[in-house]
């Protein structure tokens, strides 16, 4: 299957985006992060908005896209009220945030919102690509593997920021530690089911043509599939999910402004990895369709 980048982009920016704002609601419940709670809601803001805008590219006339609005089954349509409904969530956050008296707290009901809204928004966003249609798909290992890019954006993420804004860091690589142990699990256990799903179009006859496209050549599976190893062991598992997780817990007992370093690091080896398994991701997901 050819890539998607579009849908690359989007999937990795909404993750990182909740991640990050479902990160600083865990901080605001017990009053940490004070001084990153505006740059943090910033970010989260617009990794959403450009994740939210990218979407509309994935189609070659974006306009179509508002055709699946008007159905309540589509993932379209469910992703979009999801993303509207963490928006709105975002904004009262903000407001109740800017009206506290030190202009950083907020009340302990919005934070536990946001987390699920944050949760619910990844949850349906991933969920939407599960069909039977293309078996490497098929997976609820999926979604808790795009729920664990979350789990590692947003730790790794507001440590930095953290650390820029001369935060209390304590606590802080607890957190970020969890968060990559989570990544690395869903990423190894979506891995190994992406591995064995290869052989679904082993050995297996398939249509002279595409039904849809007589014009086009039927991808050939093998092909396809080759190479497909070294993204997803090397780049998703190992370079997005074992070594951040390494690294967390290296820093973990560190409290002082070289989080701003950490965090970094983590947050951009997640984000290779993050891109690494939606290009297997893509490139695995070959129909059914055509076989036989």
């Amino acid at each position: 299957m050819e890539l998607h980048w579009p849908l690359i982009i989007f999937t990795t920016l909404i993750a990182w985006s909740a991640g990050l704002f479902a990160t600083q609601c865990i901080f605001a419940l017990k009053g940490g992060a004070k001084k990153a709670q505006k740059p943090a809601w910033i970010v989260a803001a617009i990794l959403l908005v450009v994740g939210g805008i990218a979407v509309f590219f994935h189609l070659g006339n974006a306009g179509r896209i508002f055709n699946g609005f008007g159905h309540l089954s589509s993932g379209i349509t469910q992703e979009l009220i999801f993303m509207v409904v963490l928006a709105v969530v975002a904004v009262i956050y903000l407001v109740l945030m800017l009206r506290s008296e030190d202009r950083a707290s907020v009340p302990a009901w919005i934070a536990i919102v946001g987390i699920i809204a944050s949760a619910a928004l990844v949850f349906i966003m991933a969920h939407s690509y599960l069909m039977a249609a293309r078996p490497a798909w098929n997976s609820f290992l999926w979604v808790l593997y795009v729920l664990g890019n979350a789990c590692a954006f947003g730790p790794a993420t507001l440590a930095a920021l953290m650390a820029a804004k001369g935060d209390d860091m304590s606590g802080v690589g607890i957190v970020v530690l969890v968060g990559t142990l989570v990544a690395l699990v869903t990423a190894v256990a979506y891995a190994i089911f992406v591995q064995t799903s290869g052989g679904n179009f082993a050995e297996i006859g398939n249509y002279m043509f595409d039904s849809a496209f007589p014009n086009r050549e039927i991808p050939n599976a093998a092909a396809a599939l080759s190479g497909v190893a070294g993204l997803l062991w090397g780049g998703a598992v190992a370079v997005g999910a074992v070594v951040p997780a390494v690294l967390a817990f290296v820093a973990k007992g560190k409290t002082d402004k070289s989080w701003l370093m950490w965090g970094c690091i983590i947050a951009a080896l997640v984000l290779i990895g993050a891109i690494c398994m939606r290009l297997v991701f893509f490139k695995m997901g070959l129909g059914v369709f055509m076989f036989f």
